[in-house]
């Protein structure tokens, strides 16, 4: 069963359709090929309320009927499907290095790629996107439904704006005007650890669908945190929410020292690692490569490998993020933490170090069942949560989640 936050508000009959029909929505991305009954049954919806969603969203060719499944004794029942040549987006994801354009499903699939190198200014990127927009939109079956962008830095997604990029020039840049402008589709904007994050919720593995609060950490040259409540993310009053990056975790100062004391970044990130790393074996990387990525999957290679400086440093390091993701659960009490970056290449390693940090015992049952682990989208988390974000109005209803069947009269909702 679907788990679904307390009520805002009374909802409406109007509302309660809406809700009811995102519910039913949800479902179905999550698990192909179900039957009305099964839906049912996993909503606490009536069966008579699921079949009218269900009239309603093949009238809107959302849903497509795949025939009658396996006999189990009784009436097969008819399996349904979302329909993936109507549920298309556009998902971007802008890179300091690299910028992709995708045509992808509701599901997260991919289904065509563009790349180009990103241009060193907005205005001359946002044109080569929609570029590779148009050329996508010409050779797809029906439609996108939007345009979904992953961007690095301080975004400010209800207005659309790229309010501080990681590169100078991304500053106060209006995306979404711009690129509606360029390609005549609405278009979404959303941080790229925040999308990741959503994508992590939507697409990842089971065990943090429908969780209550999931922490997703990404792990690179910084570090950021998002957070998703109740299937929602949570931006915080000034777009900020989860720069765990900056969470001081070590205070060396002296009394006649002035500086800032060290914080998770600065003792965690894929820069620190490198650093570490070249002091302990007082040598470079095998790679003549600048990039510290590059560098901090060879760190990850060599500590799996046995090499002590290597591991020494992977260790230290997976120590402090400990520290940090205690401190973060305690904090919001979370269900769930997914790591991504090249640090998850130590897996096996950098995961017993960070849950040697976390309380044991019965005192402490919100560490009991935490859910830990590296992300399983393979490195295109913000990329998917790009795809993902123009499909939020039909799969959630403007973060309204609809009441628990405990609230509700015979454990069903009301008939829609």
């Amino acid at each position: 069963m679907e788990r679904t936050s307390r009520a805002r508000h009374v909802l409406r009959v109007g509302e309660v359709r809406t809700a009811n029909r995102a519910v039913v929505l949800r479902q179905l991305r999550r698990h192909p090929q179900l039957s009305r009954a099964e839906i049912a049954r996993r909503t606490s919806l009536s069966e008579a309320s699921v079949s009218r969603i269900i009239a309603e969203l093949m009238k809107q060719e959302l849903v497509v009927n795949l025939g009658s499944g396996p006999g189990t004794g009784g009436r097969p029942g008819e399996r349904l499907e979302l329909n993936q040549e109507k549920l298309q987006s556009i998902g971007v994801d802008i890179q300091n290095w690299e910028t992709l354009v995708v045509l992808g499903t509701a599901t997260g699939k991919i289904v065509r790629t563009e790349r180009f190198r990103t241009p060193a200014g907005p205005a001359e990127t946002l044109e080569r996107i929609a570029a590779s927009v148009a050329d996508i939109v010409g050779d797809a079956s029906a439609p996108p439904l939007g345009i979904g962008v992953s961007t690095r830095g301080l975004v400010d997604s209800g207005n659309r704006v790229a309010e501080l990029g990681s590169n100078p020039a991304w500053v106060h840049v209006e995306v979404g005007v711009e690129l509606s402008r360029l390609t005549g589709l609405p278009v979404y904007l959303e941080n790229n650890v925040r999308a990741a994050a959503l994508a992590e919720y939507a697409h990842g593995n089971s065990d943090v669908q429908g969780v209550h609060c999931l922490l997703f950490m990404v792990v690179d040259e910084g570090i950021g945190m998002s957070i998703v409540l109740d299937g929602k993310l949570y931006h915080g009053s000034h777009m900020a929410a989860g720069e765990i990056g900056q969470m001081v975790i070590a205070d060396r100062r002296g009394p006649e020292r002035h500086d800032r004391p060290d914080c998770l970044e600065s003792l965690a990130s894929d820069t620190a690692t490198c650093e570490r790393y070249k002091n302990l074996a007082g040598t470079k990387l095998r790679s003549t490569s600048t990039s510290c990525r590059q560098q901090m999957r060879q760190i990850c290679h060599l500590a799996m490998e046995g090499d002590p400086h290597a591991r020494a440093a992977i260790l230290e390091t997976a120590r402090y993020l400990g520290i940090g993701i205690a401190s973060a659960v305690w904090m919001l009490d979370a269900n769930a933490v997914v790591l991504d970056g090249p640090l998850t290449e130590a897996w096996p390693m950098v995961s017993a170090i960070i849950r040697d940090q976390l309380p044991e015992g019965d005192l402490f049952p919100n560490f009991r069942n935490l859910v830990l682990r590296p992300s399983t989208l393979g490195g295109e988390a913000a990329l998917i949560g790009a795809i993902t974000l123009p499909f939020a109005p039909i799969f959630s209803y403007d973060g309204v989640m609809v009441p628990a069947p405990a609230q509700t009269v015979d454990g069903r909702l009301p008939s829609s």
